[in-house]
């Protein structure tokens, strides 16, 4: 298991810090792990799983036309 930190997720994702933030609060994005004081990271697979499920969304719209 791979812990992304949110330089990495930003990057990986494409989303700024504060959309991020509130995906995380709509339940829309994977929660972040506290790494312990006020380090937090992101389990790798879950995030690149997110990013993955956007392309499948993206790819169903486009089975549409």
């Amino acid at each position: 298991m791979r812990i992304m930190r949110l330089q990495e997720v930003m990057a990986t994702t494409g989303l700024a810090r504060s959309t991020i933030y509130k995906f995380i609060a709509l339940e829309k994005f994977p929660k972040p792990v506290s790494l312990g004081g006020r380090s937090t990271g992101w389990v790798a697979e879950e995030v690149n799983e997110w990013v993955m499920e956007r392309i499948e969304e993206r790819d169903a719209l486009l089975d549409t036309f």
